[in-house]
């Protein structure tokens, strides 16, 4: 394991009874990489990350994670290791201070009430300290759990779909945060099935049926999928939709307002397609670079549920 490696993980395997969750997982996660754990409901995403940070032990696979081994210094790993749960895990009856505080015993650490100020302070949340948890919305929830998980300052962060159910400002809210954190060269984990996460990482790794499609640079990601795609506007668009989706040639059709993007694997195939609809000359065609959104697409229409769930972990991490 390299030194600007946080993470290096090979053919971690897991089986919940007779159904295997993760099959043979390989992985190498950089430092400071904001890194995203993509696929359908089902597909392994946080059973993957458990086990690759100690928290889940894994039937077979070897790796290390902040310099530790997996499996025979797990407990090493956990004291590093940041993790925000999707639903939200603290104590509702008690104040926003209450809860760092407690947290903060958990860990036993020195100059308690000095670091729980600063946590306060870091995220915003000092004038609402004496609020009760539960009063909180969303957004402010989120914003103490992930206060809560930062709070003994930790290498490695992990999110479990962190932006469920929180309004727009306090995504970009929160993943300002998110990005600062990584600048700083905390490690971020991101379990997620939401396009306007994927887009915020820098790295991200496609997994259903518990295998690892497809990995890479987010940058990368459109052209190792290998579509072609156009966009399309003009008159009649949701009649052109219909149409193109029965097409020979064309693999996905996505819809943005009032815009088509049209993309398939056989560029000559989907070029014909755009000749013929071109000739017609009721709509505009421009060929774009494939972009994220495009192959998240198409990675998740190809990748149906699976029969288990992640929530299996949660009784076995």
């Amino acid at each position: 394991m390299t030194a600007d490696l946080a993470i290096s993980v090979r053919g971690l395997t897991k089986d919940f009874g007779s159904h295997r969750v993760v099959d043979h997982f390989d992985m190498d996660v950089p430092k400071g990489a904001i890194y995203g754990f993509l696929g359908p409901n089902g597909s392994g995403k946080t059973t993957t990350i458990r086990m690759m940070c100690g928290l889940l032990t894994p039937e077979s696979g070897t790796g290390q994670c902040l310099g530790f081994d997996i499996i025979r210094e797990a407990q090493q790993i956990k004291e590093h290791v940041g993790y925000m749960t999707q639903k939200f895990s603290l104590y509702e009856d008690l104040t926003i201070r209450e809860n760092l505080d407690f947290i903060a015993r958990m860990y036993r650490m020195k100059d308690r009430s000095a670091k729980v100020s600063a946590a306060l302070a870091d995220l915003g949340l000092t004038n609402r300290a004496g609020q009760l948890a539960g009063t909180l919305s969303g957004g402010w929830k989120q914003r103490l759990a992930l206060a809560a998980a930062m709070l003994h300052g930790p290498q490695l962060l992990l999110l479990d779909e962190p932006t469920a159910g929180v309004d727009p400002k306090a995504r970009r809210d929160f993943w300002d945060e998110i990005r600062r954190l990584s600048a700083q060269g905390v490690t971020v984990l991101v379990s997620t099935h939401y396009m306007d996460e994927a887009v915020q990482c820098d790295f991200i790794a496609y997994i259903a049926y518990g295998k690892k499609l497809i990995s890479g640079p987010a940058g990368d990601i459109p052209a190792l999928v290998g579509l072609t795609t156009w966009r399309v506007e003009g008159p009649d668009i949701s009649g052109l939709e219909a149409r193109l989706r029965k097409t020979p040639g064309v693999d996905q059709v996505a819809r943005f307002g009032a815009v088509l993007h049209v993309s398939g694997k056989d560029k000559a195939a989907l070029a014909q397609v755009v000749a013929t609809e071109r000739a017609q000359g009721l709509h505009q065609w421009h060929e774009q670079a494939g972009g994220l959104e495009e192959a998240f697409i198409y990675l998740m229409a190809g990748a149906p549920d699976t029969l288990g769930n992640d929530g299996a972990a949660a009784g076995g991490a």
